[in-house]
């Protein structure tokens, strides 16, 4: 029998569920508005996804794992679409190969929009009169569904800017963002962290990703932390002294793809005629030098911690110096799409919004972390090898959708995600 009051606080928190399901939806197709016909199919590498394959991808979850489990007569629209939009649930069904999204010619772009109608749609039927006995768990897998759409959101815009930035004639994923306030950051300082035993992970209320959790106690060292992250300036003076052609600077793996890939700035800088300009979903622009550098590997923002004579920090320094401040920065509704320079006067600036910072911590489980039950248990554990765990947000974040504990993650060698890096040092 389902608990009575949890059953008629999810039937009561319905509305406002449906409320938020409607503006997160929108948010997606709005942030796909400004694409030409032809930008929503193309996949620039294997790890970028065309636009509409994540349009339809965010659907297909709400449909799987809410409307055929709970929604009494549900109908699928294209029973093909189980296996063109499953992306990893190998426990679920058959996904369809990552590297191939960009060949899905069809559906095609309009038949993608009927899909989301039809599952909005459903969904509002569903949410409307939820069966009292799957309340719960239905708006359960709502909440899950809507934080998952509000990460495809970021993910569209980390790929738009890649498929954009491939044309030769780099152009503008929009002319109209906000600029940045053009600044000059105050110079970094340090800031000193006790240590002793801490408590780290999800523990409260609220909606947590199962990697967050559980609350767990941790030992730290006394550490030091930048005031802000390392700003383009600071990596240009890296470049400058040679930092890409330093093999005592890097890790061996990171040394080995420097010379295989022949990295020498990172991801969307370009030299031209003595100028540093940098591709944005605002088209080309000078290198905006006061910003936080962005777009670097795990190995570039290890590499230049080392030349700077500092370390990464580890997420559990990086969450205890992050969780009695407020979520506060920039973010997908500030509008720049970019990061920009450090607010001045700040005691720690730019921790939430602008870049995800890289930090020297495997995402590996926390002590006593259980996946969720069923196919939604692939959400995150199966992923917890060979990655490295980035924290705080970016620049299109949406703000609602970050928290101190939050833990996103990424090969080393991933650099076309909005990442940067913050200094850190023994106390």
């Amino acid at each position: 029998m389902p608990d009575p009051a949890s059953a008629q606080s999810a039937l009561s928190s319905s509305v406002s569920l449906m409320e938020r399901f409607q503006r997160i939806r929108a948010a997606s197709e709005s942030i796909c508005a400004p694409l030409q016909i032809e930008d929503y199919v193309i996949q620039s590498m294997p790890d970028v996804s065309p636009p509409k394959w994540h349009l339809a991808h965010v659907s297909w979850f709400f449909e799987a794992f809410v409307l055929l489990p709970f929604l009494h007569g549900y109908r699928v629209l294209d029973e093909a679409y189980d296996h063109l939009f499953n992306s990893y649930y190998e426990t679920h069904g058959q996904p369809f190969p990552r590297a191939s999204r960009g060949l899905l010619s069809r559906p095609g772009v309009a038949e993608v929009y009927r899909y989301r109608q039809h599952i909005d749609a459903a969904m509002g039927e569903l949410l409307a009169r939820p069966p009292v006995e799957h309340a719960a768990e239905i708006a359960r897998r709502v909440e899950l569904g809507l934080q998952h759409e509000q990460q495809h959101q970021e993910l569209l815009l980390m790929d738009i800017l890649h498929i954009l930035a491939q044309n030769p004639l780099r152009p503008a994923y929009r002319s109209d963002l906000r600029p940045g306030s053009g600044q000059l950051p105050d110079e970094p300082h340090w800031r000193d962290y006790p240590g002793g035993l801490q408590q780290i992970g999800h523990g409260g209320e609220g909606f947590a990703f199962d990697c967050e959790t559980p609350r767990h106690r941790q030992f730290l060292e006394g550490f030091r932390l930048a005031s802000r992250p390392v700003s383009c300036a600071d990596y240009l003076a890296f470049i400058s002294d040679g930092g890409y052609a330093r093999p005592e600077l890097w890790l061996a793996d990171g040394w080995s793809l420097v010379q295989q890939a022949g990295w020498r700035a990172p991801l969307y800088w370009q030299r031209t005629d003595g100028r540093w300009l940098e591709m944005t979903l605002g088209g080309l622009h000078p290198l905006d030098l006061q910003a936080p550098v962005c777009h670097i590997s795990f190995y570039e923002a290890d590499a230049y911690a080392r030349w700077a004579g500092a370390r990464l920090p580890s997420e559990a320094e990086w969450e205890i110096a992050a969780s009695d401040l407020p979520i506060t920065g920039n973010f997908l509704e500030n509008d720049h799409l970019h990061p920009v320079a450090a607010p001045q006067a700040a005691a720690m600036s730019q921790l939430y919004g602008d870049v995800w910072e890289w930090t020297a911590s495997a995402y590996r489980p926390y002590p006593g972390f259980r996946p969720l039950p069923g196919s939604l248990g692939e959400y995150n554990g199966k992923f917890m090898c060979g990655q490295m765990v980035l924290r705080g947000g970016c620049c299109v974040t949406p703000q609602a959708h970050i928290r101190a504990t939050y833990r996103n993650f990424f090969y080393p060698a991933m650099r076309w995600q909005f990442a940067g890096l913050r200094l850190a040092k023994e106390a």
